[in-house]
This record gives structure tokens, sequence and C-alpha cells, in this order.
């Protein structure tokens, strides 16, 4: 729930408000591709199965996060794509949002396939098994939101609030576990994935020195103004830290 400043309006709203141009469109096509899910063979040509993936079939990395197992599948996986997406998205832009989305997504399909690789029981019964989902991208942008803003509170299990960041570190922390123990027949290697894939990428992106410096010395500027004007300060997609209207 959010409350926004007496100035602006005087309301409070739930979630983080209306849904975005970017989780739209992705909203519309997971479920025209549950719908479609009415005929099975779509589930075996899209599905992510490794065994396929390495004889040949290199799209099933991709199509896979459009496929949903359920009502409730989809339904929890939409419902969190709204809730962490939606400010990502404001203060990325669309475009790189979806960058983001689509390299976490496939990242961690791949990751399934390499983990199903492994000389261990509990990563071989994933070699043939069918995994669908949105939810490799979903934990990219957890990961993402928990470092963006690490002490905004969520709800664990709709129960009790915790830091974002700390909420991050739980739901990695299971979907390793169950990686390992392989103890339910959700895709947690997947889980997994989107989370490694969401930091390595937002930790490896290349910063022009020049571009760097001249960003630093504005942010300074603006700084130095808040206080006076009630100015947040701005940034881009790697400051973490950073306030956002």
């Amino acid at each position: 729930m959010r409350r926004y400043p007496s100035r602006y309006v005087s309301s409070f709203s739930f979630g983080p408000g209306p849904v975005s141009s970017a989780i739209k469109a992705l909203i519309i096509a997971n479920v025209a591709v549950f719908f479609a899910q009415f005929f099975p063979i779509l589930t075996r040509l899209w599905g992510l199965q490794p065994y396929l993936v390495v004889r040949g079939w290199i799209w099933q990395p991709a199509t896979y996060m459009f496929l949903h197992g359920g009502l409730f599948h989809i339904l929890f996986n939409m419902l969190a794509l709204w809730m962490f997406g939606t400010e990502l998205e404001r203060t990325w832009g669309t475009r790189y949002f979806l960058k983001f989305y689509f390299v976490t997504g496939i990242g961690a399909g791949l990751l399934t396939v390499a983990f199903s690789l492994l000389p261990f029981d509990f990563a071989r019964q994933i070699y043939a098994t069918n995994v669908i989902g949105a939810s490799g991208a979903i934990y990219g942008l957890l990961l993402a939101y928990g470092l963006y803003f690490p002490d905004r509170p969520i709800y664990m299990y709709l129960l009790f609030p915790v830091p974002a960041k700390i909420f991050v570190l739980i739901m990695g922390l299971i979907a390793f576990y169950s990686s390992v123990v392989g103890a339910s027949g959700v895709a947690n290697a997947t889980h997994l994935g989107g989370l490694l894939v969401g930091y390595l990428y937002l930790k490896g992106r290349r910063i022009d020195p020049l571009a760097e410096l001249k960003y630093r010395y504005l942010k300074w500027k603006i700084n130095r103004v808040r206080k006076k004007f009630d100015v947040y300060s701005g940034g881009r997609a790697d400051d973490w830290d950073r306030r956002v209207h």
C-alpha cells in the first residue's frame, strides 16, 4: 500500500500502480499462449526439455517462458510480474526492462539445460523433464527489485513483512536447496538460474569512464539542491540505491 504526498493527491493505492506498457504486453502474450495450450502439442514443442535442446530444439529456452502448468501457476507469475516489474520498467524504461526480462528468462533456461548435464542424480532427473513457466525471468526481476529497493517491505507468504533484500536471499536459498534435494516438481534450478543471470547481468554492465564521470558530476549537482527544492536524486539502471519519483 502506497501513500502519495498530499500536495499531489490525498489517497491510497495497493500495489505498484497501473500496469505499464511492457508488463501489459507480456501478460497478454502469456495469457494468449496459456489458452493456446488447449492443444497439448504446443507444450511439447515449446516447453523446455533439456534432452531435446541438446538435440537441436534450440528455440525452447525462449518459448518455455510463455507456457504455464495451470491457472494458479500463471496467476501468481503474472501477479509477481506486475508487482515487481512495474516499478522496474518505470526506472529503466521499457526497452531495457524487456531486454533484462528476456536475458534472465532465456539465461535461466540455458542454465537449466547445463545443470541437467551434471553427473549427479539430482541434476539428471531434470534432463527429461518438461520445464515451463515465466519463473526464471520473474526471479530475475525479484533479484533486481531487491537490489534497487533493498529496504522495501515485502509480505512473506502474505503474512509478515521482510525487507526486499532479505526476501530475495530467502527465496534464493529455498531455490538452491530444492534444486539439490529435488524435493518437488518445481524447476527450482530455473529459479536459481534466473537469480544468478540477473545478478551477473546487472553487475557486468560496461561503463564508459567519461560518461560515468559526467553522470557523477550531474548527480552531485542535483543532490546539492535536493533539500532546497525537494528533488529526488535520479540515476541509471545500475544505481541500486537510487530513489525514484
